[in-house]
Order: structure tokens, then sequence, then C-alpha cells
């Protein structure tokens, strides 16, 4: 018998589509779908009021998060996002795929997510140190190196972490650098870090691409989201002879049809705080994006962007998930019955927690690695986990989301089977 969950999911929530993805594994793990209910349902998720006085002598409180959503492979590993739209919900998905994504790459973690719900861009940067430090203490009981490691998110940097390493390390008594990851490399931070995850984008784009027999020298790149993941993948894809036509943001469409300069479009970004205004393109309606021809999609911005309608108007040959969650259960039906390759997330966006776990390793050591040796192991991990997935596609005749799942669901049951129960 098996009692109801603490939280219902919303129907075409974040949570939904997790327990969605989750049940479409379920005929394929065997013996082991008797464990199945351990991944529906988050081990810990704390609430915490976060109060700080804010720069006019008024009190402010903040609503924060940490979901540790599965510890069973090793400790929790997930980003923190500073968001005004920030919910339980969402954060207990996040941390959802944390588990699936750590277990599919094989690291040896779980999943964990947090979130803070502020817009960082309404509070000074002295209201923001308070907000993290304040929030670093109140989770402080459940975090550390050895049991749930946070990293950067979703307007969240090195300076955030810079601030929550320090606070844990000041309650802790003493300098305690593994505690996050995404941290400056004068704390323990690692060379490679800031562009991993856009790294893994391209390296996991250019297998696909092969697979599909895509090739990528004047390949077109259709982006939407511009921070440190799609600008990060767009300059890789453009090094690497691709064209990247189209980029969204939240501050609006900008199309070449021939190549837009990233470079040019980086500092743009950089100097106006969005792609809007950019003089090397013209600016196009929203909705327009969705149907712009291209050879790769890349979703690099919030979940559940691409619905069942946009599923049905794009015209791409392969939609790569930078972002978490991008793609809902009844888009990703329409994009396998129109033939168009769908790379998951929790494949095509492990650079940055891959490198966030040499991070771990090196600041345990205390000896640091070169970038060299940092992207040669990413390419390494990421590629033996994709060609794994792929197989495992091929093998059952899935596809590369429900691999993805059932490889990581496999790994994380089996050692929930090992390990037993306690008591």
């Amino acid at each position: 018998m098996t009692g109801p969950s603490y939280v219902q999911a919303t129907p075409g929530g974040p949570w939904a589509t997790y327990l969605e993805q989750v049940d479409r594994v379920r005929p394929y793990l065997g013996p082991l779908e008797r464990w199945v209910e351990t991944l529906r349902r988050p081990k810990r998720a704390l609430i915490v009021d976060i109060p700080i006085i804010l720069d006019d002598g008024t009190v402010g409180h903040f609503e924060g998060y940490r979901v540790q959503h599965n510890l069973t492979r090793g400790p929790g590993k997930g980003g923190v996002r500073f968001h005004r739209d920030v919910s339980l919900e969402e954060v207990m998905a996040l941390a959802a795929w944390m588990t699936i994504k750590n277990a599919a790459v094989n690291l040896p973690f779980g999943g964990a997510k947090g979130g803070v719900r502020v817009d960082p861009a309404a509070v000074s940067m002295r209201e923001l140190e308070k907000i993290t430090r304040r929030f670093t203490s109140e989770i402080g009981n459940i975090i550390g190196p050895n049991r749930d490691i946070p990293a950067p998110d979703v307007n969240t940097n090195a300076q955030i972490m810079a601030w929550m390493m320090d606070t844990y390390s000041m309650n802790a008594g003493g300098t305690i650098t593994g505690v996050v990851t995404g941290k400056p490399l004068d704390l323990g931070g690692s060379v490679g870090r800031p562009k991993a995850t856009g790294r893994g984008v391209f390296i996991i784009g250019q297998e696909a691409a092969k697979r599909q027999q895509v090739p990528l020298d004047d390949a077109r790149v259709v982006l939407q989201g511009f921070g440190n993941v799609g600008s990060a993948a767009a300059e890789l894809f453009d090094e690497h002879g691709a064209r990247v036509i189209a980029v969204q943001d939240h501050t609006g469409t900008v199309f070449h049809e021939n190549r837009l300069d990233i470079g040019k479009l980086q500092q743009h970004v950089i100097e106006t705080g969005g792609v809007a205004g950019f003089e090397g393109g013209e600016l196009i309606a929203p909705l327009d994006f969705w149907e712009i021809g291209c050879e790769f999609l890349v979703p690099a911005a919030l979940e559940g962007v691409l619905d069942e309608p946009r599923a049905r108007k794009i015209d791409a040959r392969i939609v790569i998930e930078a972002a978490n969650g991008p793609t809902t259960p009844e888009a990703d039906d329409v994009l396998h019955d129109r033939g168009i390759l769908v790379v998951p997330d929790v494949i095509a966006n492990a650079g940055g927690v891959t490198v966030s776990y040499f991070e771990w390793v090196q600041d345990f050591s205390s000896f640091f690695w070169s970038e060299e040796e940092i992207n040669a192991r990413l390419d390494r991990i990421l590629l033996v986990a994709f060609r794994h997935v792929c197989a495992t596609a091929e093998r059952l005749g899935i596809s590369l989301r429900t691999a993805a799942f059932v490889v990581a669901c496999s790994r994380v049951l089996a050692a929930r089977e090992e390990r037993g129960l306690y008591p």
C-alpha cells in the first residue's frame, strides 16, 4: 500500500511532466519496478523564510526552497535559482531531473535543487548579498560537501556561490570550499566551469548530428535563451562552421537569414541586458521564432516552453534541450511522430554538473587541473554517456529521452535495492 504524496502535481506543470516521464519508463525496469515509487517522491523538501533589513530600513521577507529528491547514489547536487516565479513544485521537478541527469551521466551524486522567490533586478547588490547569506544559513543544516552541494543556476553566479561558501564556512568555523561549486577561481573554482554547460550542448549536438547525418558545416542554429548556456553554445557552433540565424530572450527575438555575428551579439547583451536593439539582425515577432527553418533548435531558457502547438510548427531536424524540462510530454510525442530527434536535457545540458563534479573532486584534493584536462575529461564522459543512451534507445526501440530515463532510473533503483531500507 502506498499513501498520497505531500505535493499534488499541477496538471501541465513541471512536476507532472517529470512524473509522466517516470511512468513511461516503468515497462522497461523489470524487477526494479517495485522500487519506482522512490523516484516519485522527494526525500526532503525544505521551505524557509528569508527576512532581511532592506536598504530603506524596512523588513523584507522572501521565500526559499531546497529540495533533495534522491540521495541514494551520493550527496545531492543541483543549482540554486533566484527568480520571481520560483515555486516548490518547480524546484521539486528540477531536483528530480538532477537525480536523472547525474545517474544518466554516471556521476556519484543524487539530485537536489534550490531557489529563492526574488527578482534580482528589483533588489540592490547589498540586499542580494543579505538574501543569499540568510538563505544559506537557513538551509545550512542540510547542505555540505558530503551532503548536498549547491551550484549556480538561473540568475545566480560565481559571486552568489562565493557568498554561500563564506556563510557556510563561517558557521562551520573553517573554510570549506567544497560546499558549493561554480565558485570564483580564487576560492577553489574550476577552470572551464563557466562555459561547461554550453560546451556540453555543443559536444552532444555535434554527436547527434553525425548520427542523423546532418553536416555541421553551414547548419542553421536557432537558440532560445542567450545567457551563460545559450551564449557559450552559440559561440562553439559558430566556431565550428554552423550559422546561428536567430536568438530569442526575454527582451525579444533577433533574426538574420545568413548569420548573426555572435561576438557582437554577446557584447550587445553585456551592454544592454538583452538581444533587443541589436543592429546586426532584424527584430521579429516572438511567436515567429518557432517557425524558423533550421537544423538545430536549442531551447536554453526555462522549462515547458516547447508545448504541443509549437511542436507542430517547428521546422528543425534536431532539438537539443539546453534548458531543464523545456519540452512537454505531449510535444515529445508530436516531435517523435514528425521524425524530429530530441536530445533530452538530462544528457544535453549535463556539461555543467560534470565540471561541477570535477571542481568538487579538486576541492577535496586541493589539486587543480588545466582547462585542457577539464575539457578532455568532460568530452569523454558526455560522449560515453550519450552513446550508451543511444544504444539503449536502439535496443529497446524507444526515444532518447525514455532511454536516458531507463539508464538513469535503473542505476538509482539498483542502488536503492542494494542498500536496502533502514531501519
